[in-house]
């Protein structure tokens, strides 16, 4: 056992990816992918849909989200590298959304974004009301 992160949310892409994209991207769904020994804990949402062509039904496959993969028990490790990797990897592609992540201590909150094509942390600010009487009782 040790220290656990729940992580929620979704980066939405915008153009969805192609399948030449996702098929070599270590980002691929656990069932296809390819590096599997590569410690990744996000993936890409495959939507597919049917085309009906003169060949025959065609099934296209797009990459329209990164999110998390089932884990039972998520020890956060690298998660704003992960998302940085995956910009890197699809240049020309815009990442919408954000990841919640909220660890054992009620204090560990933060979020994974996307600014300016950088993913970064951020962390919330607390902050007290103002006293209205000025700390006079």
């Amino acid at each position: 056992m040790g220290y656990r992160t729940n992580v929620t949310g979704e980066f939405t892409i915008e153009p969805p990816l192609s399948w030449n994209e996702i098929k070599t991207s270590p980002f691929e769904p656990v069932g296809r992918r390819q590096y599997a020994a590569i410690d990744i804990d996000l993936v890409l949402r495959i939507e597919e849909t049917s085309v009906d062509t003169e060949e025959g039904t065609l099934v296209r496959r797009t990459g329209t989200a990164l999110v998390m993969r089932e884990i039972d028990e998520y020890r956060e490790h690298g998660l704003v590298g992960q998302v940085q990797r995956c910009l890197d990897l699809f240049p020309g592609h815009t990442f919408i959304g954000r990841l919640d992540c909220e660890g054992e201590e009620n204090t560990d909150l933060w979020r994974v974004v996307v600014r300016e094509g950088r993913a970064a942390r951020v962390e919330p600010r607390i902050v007290w009301p103002d006293d209205e009487d000025g700390g006079r009782s």
